[in-house]
């Protein structure tokens, strides 16, 4: 035998513990991730801060817009809260609601409630998402929610707000997917503004908007994929109807410019992974 010792099972038993050790390693990977995309993510509210337009005058208006999107209302518990806490400290003039604020009848009393609780100085605005039509409950029932607390919400419709000598027209679409969005409707004898934001909350509306002539869209804001909610490594594995191409963040390929919000709550599973809420914040510079 030349000396040499005979083989011992010692290299099986390594590689057996080391095949149950990854193993182990991996079971133990996967909970953190289920635990992380369940009850960490949701909750992990981040802001993103944009900039849109330019200064082209010394006596251009940087108006303060943030967008809360696809919020799911279920509950007024400790995230909501930080969404309202978040907004008292931004101090915005305009909060734009864009959509799916809530997804069941009963989550109307929430919207009432959060209403109620958001900053009193900044104007609110609202349209409608597919959840809102799901419920079933009437656009009249749910537009007198807003007005109660001095907001309003927009469905085809138009309105010019004036912001310390700026002014702004804002053009809220019903649902792409659940309602019927008429945007000649919505600029039909609609005031004049020096400039327009539209709020549609599917993005794959951009694909079929043709504004009349003279009603130019300077910016658009749209929310509804979640930003794919489930997406390992930041790559959504499926958006829902009405998503188009669009995932999130800045679509500026040639249409109008537009914005995708990843939104606040979730939808069908309580669960986010490689997506994180977005509570979205644009100053917004108007000549």
């Amino acid at each position: 035998m030349n000396g040499q010792l005979p083989p011992t099972s010692a290299p099986r038993t390594g590689r057996r513990q080391f095949l149950r050790a990854c193993g182990v390693a991996t079971s133990a990977a996967g909970i953190a991730t289920a635990a992380d995309a369940f009850l960490v993510a949701p909750d992990w509210l981040s802001t993103s801060s944009l900039s849109f337009g330019s200064p082209s005058t010394a006596a251009g208006r940087t108006l303060r817009i943030a967008q809360l999107s696809d919020l799911h209302l279920r509950s007024i518990g400790r995230f909501e809260e930080g969404i309202l806490e978040a907004l008292e400290r931004l101090d915005p003039d305009l909060v734009l609601v864009t959509g799916d604020a809530f997804d069941s009848q009963v989550g109307l009393l929430r919207l009432d409630t959060f209403l109620a609780e958001s900053p009193q100085r900044s104007r609110v605005l609202g349209i409608l998402g597919n959840w809102e039509h799901r419920t079933g409950l009437s656009g009249d029932k749910i537009a007198a929610t807003y007005e109660k607390h001095g907001a309003r919400l927009l469905v085809n419709e138009s309105v010019v707000r004036e912001f310390g000598g700026a002014s702004l027209r804002i053009t809220g679409l019903d649902d792409f997917v659940g309602g019927r969005p008429n945007l000649a409707a919505a600029l039909d004898g609609a005031e004049p503004a020096g400039a327009h934001l539209l709020l549609a909350h599917c993005p794959a509306q951009r694909d079929s908007l043709a504004p009349p002539a003279g009603q130019a869209i300077d910016l658009m804001l749209s929310g509804h994929t979640h930003g794919g909610q489930i997406a390992p490594f930041g790559m959504a594995i499926v958006t829902p109807s009405g998503s188009g191409r669009y995932v999130s963040g800045w679509y500026r390929d040639g249409g109008v410019p537009m914005y995708v919000s990843r939104g606040l709550g979730t939808s069908l599973v309580p669960a986010r992974l490689g997506s994180t809420p977005e509570l979205v914040v644009i100053d917004w510079t108007l000549g």
